[in-house]
């Protein structure tokens, strides 16, 4: 948080500005950039609006917490009011969430969000919005999770009157989620009175939130046990479930002898390493253990909410980011499974982490400290750009300079590719990441390889794959350009060009945009056909027929594969990135390209020399093309 104080205190420093320098010191020691114009006013007018409605209710000894922080996560609650429950004698917190807004209607589809003059698109309605971070604040913090009672919201439109707002409520309202306007300020005193008491300080309970562990509550376990399981249509197989019981052994010994130790499950793609992931998240949940999983990819942890929580919210938040533990105390949990943990960074820090934050602490530091039982799960051949550094040696080296044992269990048998072992094998060998050289491909009965003669023709016999009901989807090297996002309504620029056809790239942001998905939807919504995904996009799903285009920054040259830097418009490639890396990092992103089909892949390269090379390798599945 910024600042905490009574609501006394909090009125009289507003009076004389002396709270607003105090906010923004506290937000630049803590983010390292100054607060908005926008932000500071926001303070400005809204503080003083609560903290006089607390002190005209007599509650000047309630404690504020000003821009409360939520746990692991970024959003802030504009003020958390901590006391005594007037009836129960029990610690009391209300979550308020602050509103300048004088005029704003419910979405006419969707009463959640709600449209004010100020944006151009809908924005979640404040009601919605203060009851989420409640459950949040139950979900994660130890002080209020077996007593989520304790826990109210409300937002206060201090601005506003019942004229212009009131059609807010035409979403339910509970107990965590109350409307007060400034013409119903009088109301909104009472509704206060009725939460915290006007007797006893409320400092004590402010210590006990903020002493509370931050941990996945019971209530949150028996839901996520639930719903994971329910969902779960997995049957570990043989090394799969050997993985799975070590972790399970390793959760056992820790409890019995306050006992730490580190689990590595490797395999390359589709030999089940998210399987496992999901399967012992259910039964640690089952079993009331606390844990989360977490993984470095957007696109990943947006899909993998989707998949185990669509019916559950509260579910969605069991699943992290890398560099969600910065800020949390060691062993905090019992298990930290790290899904796709070759996207590992050197550290969590970015150019928005708050100053505060910037320990200089390794990120594979952090999750090893945050759970007695850290999982890894990854594929080595899947690190694509610098600074990951997530390998199975860097994480036994981690593990021994902190005297830790570390198991590693490798996973042989896969189900991506159709099951086809031997098209693994030929992908590898083909980039040179597997020794011995490119080899001709021999069909089998699980994987189907084609070569295309052009874009157009790869895109057209995707096409006529989507008509017979498979998914499909294309996708390319780094080596177009990508313009900024169109405004809505906009086509999308078409920035992969191959003479006379283009393409536009995966949208990049979280929002539709003239009919395509968010990034993270790309590779699961069928409306993600027609625009070319890059690696980061690709990275962990998987569809039934994949079109991979091998741009300019790989060509086949006499007898070898070259890479050329020059031709890469990837802005991770820095200058100093050096010349091994950037070949080695260009070969592992089209192996992540080339091993997403389950049913088959068709490759198109842009050289003609390459193209060349790629039809003497399929064993002349041009022909099967011409037929298909």
């Amino acid at each position: 948080m910024l600042f905490r104080d009574s609501a006394k205190t909090i009125a009289a420093r507003a009076l004389d500005s002396s709270l607003y320098l105090h906010l923004t010191e506290q937000f630049v020691h803590m983010h390292g950039y100054r607060p908005s114009t926008s932000e500071v006013r926001s303070w400005q007018r809204s503080i003083p609006a609560l903290a006089a409605a607390l002190n005209d209710a007599g509650l000047g000894e309630v404690e504020v917490m000003l821009e409360y922080a939520l746990p692991l996560n970024s959003k802030r609650a504009d003020a958390v009011l901590a006391g005594v429950h007037p009836v129960t004698g029990e610690p009391s917190y209300v979550v308020v969430e602050l509103k300048q807004w004088s005029q704003a209607e419910p979405d006419e589809d969707d009463p959640a969000l709600c449209r004010i003059d100020a944006y151009a698109h809908s924005v979640l309605n404040p009601i919605e919005q203060v009851r989420r971070y409640c459950e949040y604040l139950v979900n994660f913090n130890g002080a209020v999770a077996e007593h989520p009672g304790r826990v109210s919201g409300v937002a206060y439109l201090h601005n506003a009157t019942e004229f212009g707002v009131g059609g807010l409520r035409a979403i339910e309202l509970d107990d965590r989620g109350q409307m007060f306007t400034g013409e119903r300020r009088g109301e909104f005193i009472d509704h206060l009175r009725t939460k915290l008491s006007d007797k006893v300080p409320g400092a004590r309970a402010a210590d006990e939130l903020q002493a509370g562990m931050t941990v996945p509550s019971k209530q949150l376990m028996s839901v996520a046990a639930q719903e994971v399981r329910e969902r779960e249509q997995f049957v570990l197989l043989d090394e799969q479930q050997v993985a799975y019981r070590m972790v399970l052994n390793a959760v056992r010994k820790a409890k019995q002898s306050d006992h730490k130790e580190i689990v590595v499950i490797t395999g390359g793609p589709g030999t089940g390493k998210s399987v496992i992931a999901l399967s012992l998240l259910g039964e640690l949940y089952r079993q009331g253990v606390p844990a989360l999983h977490a993984t470095g990819s957007q696109s990943f942890t947006k899909t993998m909410r989707k998949v185990a929580g669509t019916r559950k919210r509260e579910v969605q938040e069991l699943f992290k980011y890398f560099n969600s533990f910065m800020t949390t105390e060691k062993n905090t949990l019992d298990v930290l499974i790290c899904d796709e943990a070759h996207r590992i960074r050197e550290t969590s820090a970015n150019r928005y982490t708050p100053a505060a934050h910037r320990t200089g602490k390794r990120q594979i530091d952090e999750l090893i400290d945050v759970a007695r039982v850290p999982v890894f799960l990854l594929d080595e051949h899947q690190v694509v750009r610098p600074g990951e550094m997530g390998t199975v040696e860097d994480i036994k080296a981690a593990a021994a300079a902190k005297g830790l044992e570390c198991h590693v269990v490798p996973l042989e048998s896969q189900f991506r590719c159709g099951g086809s072992d031997a098209y693994l094998r030929w992908v590898k060998r083909l980039l040179g990441l597997e020794r011995g050289g490119p080899v001709v491909w021999e069909p089998d009965d699980r994987m189907q390889l084609l070569v295309a003669d052009s874009p157009q023709e790869m895109e057209a016999f995707l096409q006529s794959r989507r008509e017979q009901g498979y998914g499909a989807r294309m996708s390319a090297g780094y080596c177009w350009p990508w313009s900024p996002e169109p405004g809505p309504g906009d086509p999308l620029p078409a920035d992969v060009v191959i003479g006379a056809w283009a393409r536009p790239w995966n949208l990049r942001g979280e929002r539709s945009v003239s009919g395509a998905p968010p990034s993270a939807l790309w590779a699961t919504d069928p409306a993600g056909f027609g625009q070319v995904g890059c690696v980061y996009t690709a990275q962990g799903f998987e569809y039934d027929w994949s079109g991979v285009i091998i741009g300019p920054d790989l060509v086949w040259r006499c007898d070898r594969w070259v890479t050329d830097r020059t031709a890469s418009k990837d802005p991770v490639f820095k200058k100093s990135t050096a010349d091994d890396d950037v070949d080695r990092l260009i070969r592992n992103t089209y192996k992540v390209l080339l091993t997403r089909g389950m049913i088959g892949t068709i490759v198109y390269s842009t050289d003609p020399e390459t193209r060349d090379k790629l039809r003497e390798l399929a064993g002349g599945v041009e022909r099967e093309l011409t037929t298909a």
